[in-house]
Order: C-alpha cells, then structure tokens, then sequence
C-alpha cells in the first residue's frame, strides 16, 4: 500500500452566501426541489413494460422496443448468460431514450428478491424525488426499496473497458454529483465556480463505460443501499457481460459501497460483493465520523423549520424561551417520532480522544463560538442545554452504529481498493454554508484518519489525500479526477 499526497490550487473569491445550506453527507447537496431545472427532458421518450411483451433491451442506447415482461419469471436462465435481457430476481420496468445533465439515458429495475423491508422516509418534501430522478422513478416522490433508477452516460454499450458503478451520497443524485458539478450554482461543489462536467465525462472520455445508481431513498437505511447496490451490479453484468464491475462511492455512498464489498448483510439480507475487480471510495468515512456532534446546534436551525435541508440533527428538542418544542423526527437516533436517519447512525463512531471538541466553528463565512458543544457530544444526562436537548454520541452508536462491524468484516484480498481523501489546508478551501471539520486534518467533514485508513482493507492499492481539495470538491477536481482514472486503468 502507498499513501500519497497532491496539492491544488487555493479556491479564489469565497464571497456571498451559499445557494443552498447544506449538510456534508447528511445533506451534500442541499434540500430536494432545489436541485437544478424543473422540466424534464424525457417526455415521450419513455417506454414502459408491457406485460404481453417478452422481449427485453440489453443495451441502453437501443430502446426502441419494450423493455420487459413485468409478468414474466425473472429468475430463469443461466446465471452465466447475459445480453439475453434476464437478470435473476430483477424485473426491468422502464427505459427512458433519453435524459438531462449529459447522461444519455435511464432504467428503472424492480427487485423481485429478497423481500426488502420498508425504508422510511422523512415525513415532508424534502426527502422526495425531484428532478429528472422524479421521471424515472414514475412521477413517486417516495420509491419503495425494491426499485432502483439506473443512469448511463454516453458510450454505454460501446465502449470494451471495465463497466463502472457509480454511488451517489446522501441527498445527492448522480446529476450534481458526477455529471453536473454547477446544478446547484456557486458554492454547491464547493467552489465559487462550478464545472458543468464531472466524473462522468471524464471516465467516458478515457474510455471507461459508465452508469450510475438513483437510490430511492436518498437518505435510506445502508442495508437497503447494500441490496441495491447489487441489483444494479448484476444489471450491468448482464448488459456488458462483464465478468466484474468497478464500483466508485462518494460520502455516504462510499460507506454503503464499502460495507456491500464485505460482505454485510440485514437478516433479511444476503452477503454480495463478489462481483467487484476495483473498489475507490471518495471521501469515505472509513473508520466512522463524528461530525454532527461536533459543532453544537450549529446544523439545526438549515434543518429545523422553516430549513429545508434533507439531513439529521443531534438533537430531539429544540428550546425557545425556555420552552421545549418536540423535533424528535429530526433526529439522529431512533426516538418516537420516527427513525428516518439510519443510514446516518450507521456511520458513527468517536474521535473525541484524537481530536477535541473545538471551541470555535466556521461555516466559510469567519469564525463562530460553539453553542451547546459539551451537551451535543455527551447527552442531556450529562450536560444540559440552552438552545437544543439530544441523547448524545454514544447513545447513538449504541442504537446503530455498524462500523465496528464493517471493519471487523474487512473488504477481501480480491479487490482492488483505493481510498480519495482531501485535506483542506485553510479559511480558503472551506466550504460554506455549514460548519466544516476544522478539529482536525480532514476534507471539511471527515477526518483523514478516517478516510485514509487502511484498517480492514484486504488489497489497499493506494490512498491519495489532495491537500487543499474539501468533502464536495473530490467528486470533479481536474487532480482527483486524473487520480481515479489512473487507478482504474492499471
């Protein structure tokens, strides 16, 4: 294993406020409906399953015909066949010719087996689909788990080289994420200035076949991403006859990629991750990350009313005058309001020892006292509050944090692993429009420790920290893209 280091060019001109108040992996890219342009481009181009049609599409630029016979078995065939349009356990519901964002098209698949449980979702808009995902995914703002959208760049079907999947975070759909750096304008990448081209069309330019995973639950439980991870890894096996896929995951989507190539499994799950040559993680948190409990009650007010980001809270009571006001469905945890942020508690673990608890924050616009700091971290039973109560970190490990266990599981020898991290080196990198990590080296939200450690990694090829590259950045620097790029063509 080798770590390097690289270095970019400062950010210039961080000035103005933030289009969005986002919440790094809780909320990447801001709250649903504010993602970009509001029409569509695929009326008239769709073709839904037809259930007296047997005839199914193997390539996504050739969608002329029906997809599939939603009524028809889907777990026939050999399992080594492929271009036959038969994906065991998965039905194809919809092809759509064309699509917005430099993507050429789209697919949304069912997932007949294993009998997924529901993955709530938060109980107003900002958790639903938006967008041209909201097309896809047949005008429902909330999917249920058993259906997945897949997108394809252009080339698909074309191009020899290993297919690649690409894995979104949270609240972040594979346009701005990969395709679109600027759909949401200044400060939405990161940057002042924002790209209209990602990792997409650069993985297209050298070659590389590409496709991207929509999750219907943008927020959802790490177990249900798990499974849909591997419906669309077995979709674009049989469409590519591709004997493995290379799988990137950004944030949050690195974590769920990295706890399907181990192998991790719900009881009402199964063990995946087999099918993967190469594993590059973009600003994971691999050994965890502490970030919402660090800066007080310094995210609540972009997610409490009247915020509209689509992201937890470490807190389940918010004071005003000295009066408690119940915003239990905000949290992190589980509580009686609901648990709609599991997939964020499955990512939490301590660093309170390697990194103290700052006494200051800065959201890119200067520096900012810390409110609540010690009540935040440790729980209203040992500290109180003055603007929020919460149960604290480690009641939230305790009710479901997994990555003790992802660890222990380790990615096997068989895969290729690669870690991107960055490091932001001063006030300039930051991004803004929410506290970034400043309590230690990190890209703005997780630690470098975190995202370039080797623990539990069977086969780590290399890992990058870009000094002066923050968490939104790693998706489209011109230094990140050459790296993965170079990764996946060795």
């Amino acid at each position: 294993m080798s770590t390097t280091s690289s270095t970019k060019r400062g950010l210039s001109g961080l000035t103005g406020l933030a289009t969005a108040s986002l919440l790094a992996l809780s909320a990447c890219a801001g709250g649903s409906g504010d993602e970009g342009d509001d029409e569509i481009g695929t009326s008239g181009a769709m073709t839904e399953t037809d259930a007296g049609d047997e005839t199914a599409t193997s390539d996504a630029e050739s969608t002329d015909t029906a997809t599939t016979d939603a009524g028809s078995e889907t777990d026939t065939g050999s399992e080594d066949a492929c271009q036959n349009g038969v994906v065991p356990n998965l039905t194809q519901e919809a092809v759509y010719e064309s699509a917005e964002n430099g993507w050429a098209s789209a697919e949304r698949w069912r997932i007949d087996s294993p009998e997924i449980p529901e993955d709530p979702f938060f109980p107003d808009e900002r958790s639903e689909q938006a967008d041209q995902q909201l097309e896809f995914f047949d005008l429902d703002p909330t999917p249920g788990p058993d259906e997945i959208v897949l997108q394809y760049a252009p080339g698909w079907g074309s191009l020899d080289a290993t297919p690649v999947l690409l894995v979104h975070g949270a609240d972040d759909p594979p346009d701005r994420a990969y395709a679109n750096p600027n759909l949401l304008g200044a400060y939405g990448c990161g940057d002042a200035t924002c790209p209209d081209e990602g990792l997409m069309q650069a993985l297209v330019n050298a070659g590389i076949p590409v496709a991207a995973l929509v999750f219907p639950n943008k927020q959802g439980d790490n177990y249900m991403w798990i499974e849909q991870i591997e419906a669309a890894v077995q979709v674009i096996r049989e469409q590519t006859c591709a004997d493995k896929v290379d799988v990137i995951g950004w944030s949050k989507g690195a974590f769920a990629a990295r706890m399907y190539a181990t192998g991790m499994h719900d009881d009402w799950g199964e063990g995946h991750g087999e099918d993967v040559r190469k594993l590059i993680l973009i600003g994971g948190p691999n050994l965890g990350f502490d970030y919402l409990f660090r800066y007080g009650s310094g995210n609540n007010l972009s997610v409490w009313p009247p915020g509209t980001a689509h992201g937890p809270t470490p807190h389940h009571e918010q004071i005003i005058n000295f009066q408690t006001v119940d915003r239990s469905e905000y949290a992190v945890y589980e509580t009686a309001g609901g648990y709609y942020f599991r997939g964020q508690a499955q990512m939490q673990s301590m660093w309170v020892d390697d990194y103290p608890l700052p006494l200051f924050a800065n959201s890119g616009l200067g520096p900012y006292a810390v409110v609540d700091s010690l009540s935040t971290y440790w729980g209203e039973d040992a500290y109180a509050g003055t603007t929020a109560v919460g149960k604290g970190i480690e009641f939230t490990i305790d009710q479901g944090s997994v990555v003790e266990e992802m660890v222990e599981m380790g990615i096997p020898d068989t895969i290729q692993t690669y870690l991107l991290c960055g490091e932001v080196q001063s006030a300039l990198d930051y991004m803004v429009g929410f506290p970034n990590e400043i309590s230690g080296p990190s890209d703005g939200v997780v630690f470098v420790d975190s995202c370039a450690a080797p623990d539990g990694i069977g086969q780590l090829g290399e890992a990058a920290v870009l000094e002066g590259v923050n968490h939104l950045e790693l998706g489209w620097e011109p230094t990140a893209l050459e790296t993965m790029i170079g990764w996946l063509q060795q």
